[in-house]
């Protein structure tokens, strides 16, 4: 039986405090571009992860590389890595190894991207506003460490730090999940819909955080 982790939530302040509450219809707004800001997620796994699903929804107008989600062990810093090294293109990580996906340069919206992947096939899949790009193989039987640290908003060069603010994030981040198994495709459809989803390891409804820098929590816009 898989091992469900409770979901913990992220919030943030100026004060660089670590707090936990409801977040939603509320988003991280990272103000400045770039930045040196960041939000440090505090749940993390227990135990190496076999499989997992990452999901979230950014909004900005950067062109340049930008870092989303950054999870780094001791070992390795880029174990989990969403990043967009340009319009049109996202690239993920893990063990260090990325593929790219090609996406449309759409006008100025919001994106919804899920990364999941498992280790026994090495399967990776990546969803774009609820749609399923074709999947590709990655690192099959490898074993993702814990001990991680985990940020949004930025690219980790080491564990906890080596941030360059050329790849920082400006803009909003709202519906950050991880899961440590593969979503279905009906779940990866519920996470761009905002429905019920499965327990999890970060959950924004319930994940706990700590801000590093100039990042506010907002009500949405929409």
């Amino acid at each position: 039986m898989e091992l469900v982790w409770v979901c913990l939530l992220i919030f943030a302040s100026l004060s660089e405090t670590s707090s936990q509450e409801d977040l939603s219809r509320k988003v991280f707004v990272f103000r400045n571009e770039p930045s040196d800001a960041y939000v440090i997620l505090k749940a993390l796994p227990k135990e190496p992860l076999h499989n997992f699903t990452v999901c979230l929804r950014s909004y900005t107008d950067l062109t340049r590389p930008y870092g989303l989600f950054s999870y780094a062990t001791k070992s390795e810093d880029n174990e989990i890595l969403i990043f967009k090294p340009k319009p049109g293109e996202y690239r993920v990580y893990i063990g260090g190894e990325h593929l790219s996906f090609k996406v449309p340069e759409d006008t100025l919206d919001w994106e919804h991207v899920c990364f999941g992947w498992e280790s026994a096939t090495g399967i990776a899949e990546f969803w774009l506003n609820g749609k399923p790009w074709p999947r590709k193989g990655l690192k099959k039987g490898y074993t993702v460490d814990a001990g991680a640290f985990i940020v949004l908003g930025q690219e980790q060069d080491h564990y906890g730090g080596g941030y360059d603010s050329y790849n920082s994030f400006s803009g909003e981040m709202t519906d950050v999940y991880m899961w440590e198994f593969l979503l279905s495709p009906h779940k990866m459809r519920s996470a761009y819909q905002d429905l019920q989803l499965p327990r999890c390891a970060l959950g924004w409804k319930n994940l706990e955080y700590e801000i590093k820098g100039d990042v506010v929590v907002k009500g949405r816009l929409r």
